[in-house]
This record gives structure tokens, C-alpha cells and sequence, in this order.
């Protein structure tokens, strides 16, 4: 029987690393944050009072195997002057399929046979949720959109209201053989997922190690300055009971060119490994994990999933 493999993200972070791990003989079931409320997908959620349909987009394309013109169509995004104007296709199907089914966790489902999905995406909740944020300079921020875009340092983030696990993914965390809390935007990806009381009940009900996949670059307004503990020890906060067991962390070199760039333009600096202030009780899994073919910087996702695959044998 495969083993049970469940994560937890948003965002490019989370569909990458599912490019990966698909190609390994592991049960997967993605759980989704649902409260980006930007461009397309905020547009969508204040007309139809829908969770947001962006990044779950993202992880229905990245685990479906079928062919490339539909990957295409998903991500089409309409360039008019008409009210059609930045809305994807996915998007769009992804509404529609929603008010067909009464429900987004049954309109996924029923495009997950479509799409031939290599494994199980869930929405964190039905309920249409703000993200708030608290900032360090005391100023509280709504919506996810302005807590990215708002020059701070976040010093925690929660919802406006409060939110309502669906059964499938308390079920799903539950009977979870390995957690794994996506690389992404820390704040307003991964800890969503986090700053739910049943999901941090569910976790702490399971046998399921908790792994981090960590970022290899940091985040402006998120984790400036952030080392690898920094990420693990926030991560932490949020967490019950169960802590993380096991971070995977990038030790690929990164040329000189490719951090001054993302320096200047991006304000982006290399995540540093710091182990002489990680609990000793975290396995840390050292791996070249960087794949700049693009001319970015990206994770490998094969070596990625191979190294989260290793770990459930």
C-alpha cells in the first residue's frame, strides 16, 4: 500500500513541489490555502462569495496528467477591455464547476477526473476567509494582497473569520503517513494553513512525522534576513503539540551573479543554513536543490521529490 502523504501549502511553492513528488509511488493529497484575494481571484471571490480559485489553479495543473495544450488553456489569462480582462480559463472553469457542484471541494473533484489528477487536492475550507495580519509597527492589515504588498515585518497573521475545515481534509491530515509543510511565502502560504484549530488537532492526532520543505531564497516583508532555524522556529509557533521532525534545505551553490541580482531587483537574499541553532532533535536533509535553467532560481523539483520519497521508504 502507498504511504499516505499529505501537504500543506499555497501559491508557486506548493505546485512545484508537486511536479516532483507526482512521480513517486506515494498517495497524495494537496490541502490548499484559499485566501489569496488578488487580481483574478479576488475579482471572483468578491463577485461570487467563493474561496480563492488561484492557487488551487496551480496545484490542479501541476498534478494533472494529461496533455500540454491543457496546462496552457488552465493558465490562459485574457488580455481585453472588457470585464474578461486578467481572469485565467482555470479561474473561471473553476467558479463555474463550483456553483454546478453546490460546493468547491466537489467541483475540484469532479475536474480532477477531467484532468486525470495524479493525486487528491482539497480546499483548506469552503468559507470565504480574510487573512489578517498584525505588524510589528503595530498597524493591522487586511487581505492578503495588502499584507504582501505593505513595506513591514509581519509579527503573526490569523483570519477575520473564523474558518471551517471540510471533513476530507481533517480526515486526510489525520490518516497522514508524512506531513509536509510546503516552501512558499511563509505568512500568507504555509501558516494559513496553520492558524486553524481543528487542523492543528488533526496533526496532533496523527502518527505523521512533519516535514519542511525550507525556501532557498528569502521574502521581502515576509522573511528578510531569515535564516533556516528562523523558518523552522515560526513554523513551530503555529504548531501544536507535534513540532517539525525533519527540514530539507538547499546546499547548491548559487553563482555571485544570481544573488546580486536578486538582490537589487528583488530584494532577495540566500536562506543560510544555521544548524548550531536548530533543535538537534530535527534530521536536517542537505541537498543541491537548485535548478536555475530559467535564468531564476527555482527548486529541482525530481532531486525534491526524490529526497521527500526517500524519507517513507
Amino acid at each position: 500500500m502507498k504511504k499516505k502523504v499529505v501537504i500543506l501549502g499555497g501559491g508557486n511553492g506548493l505546485s512545484t513541489l508537486l511536479r516532483g513528488i507526482k512521480n513517486f509511488p506515494v498517495d497524495i493529497t494537496a490541502i490548499v490555502t484559499v485566501s489569496d484575494d488578488g487580481k483574478s481571484t479576488g475579482k471572483l471571490r468578491e463577485e461570487f462569495n467563493i474561496p480563492a480559485v488561484g492557487d488551487i489553479r496551480r496545484v490542479l495543473v501541476s498534478l494533472a496528467e494529461t496533455e500540454p495544450l491543457v496546462e496552457e488553456l488552465f493558465n490562459y489569462r485574457f488580455q481585453t477591455n472588457s470585464e474578461l480582462n486578467g481572469h485565467t480559463v482555470g479561474n473561471l472553469l473553476l467558479t463555474a464547476i463550483t456553483n454546478i457542484a453546490g460546493n468547491m471541494s466537489d467541483g475540484i473533484e469532479s475536474l480532477s477526473k477531467v484532468l486525470n489528477l495524479k493525486g487528491k487536492v482539497l480546499p483548506l475550507t469552503e468559507d470565504n476567509c480574510t487573512l489578517m495580519a498584525q505588524m510589528q509597527d503595530g498597524s493591522m492589515i487586511e487581505g492578503e494582497h495588502n499584507i504582501t504588498n505593505y513595506d513591514g515585518v509581519i509579527k503573526e497573521v490569523f483570519y477575520k473569520e473564523k474558518p471551517v475545515l471540510t471533513p476530507e481534509t481533517m480526515k486526510a491530515v489525520k490518516d497522514a503517513d508524512l506531513i509536509v509543510l510546503s516552501m512558499g511565502s511563509l505568512y500568507t502560504s504555509i501558516v494559513p494553513n496553520l492558524i486553524v484549530k481543528e487542523m492543528i488537532e488533526q496533526i496532533d492526532k496523527s502518527s505523521a512525522k512533519i516535514m519542511y520543505v525550507c525556501n532557498i531564497m528569502t521574502q521581502p516583508g515576509e522573511t528578510d534576513k531569515f535564516k533556516v532555524s528562523d523558518h523552522i522556529n515560526t513554523l513551530n509557533k503555529y504548531l501544536g503539540q507535534k513540532k517539525i521532525d525533519t527540514v530539507i534545505v538547499n546546499n547548491g551553490t548559487i553563482t555571485s551573479e544570481i544573488i546580486e541580482k536578486y538582490s537589487v531587483l528583488e530584494q532577495k537574499d540566500p536562506v543560510v543554513l544555521d544548524k548550531e541553532n536548530i533543535d538537534k532533535s530535527v534530521k536536517i536533509i542537505e541537498c543541491d536543490l537548485v535548478d536555475t535553467s530559467s535564468g531564476s532560481i527555482k527548486h529541482d523539483v525530481l532531486k525534491l521529490g526524490f529526497n521527500i520519497f526517500s524519507c517513507i521508504l
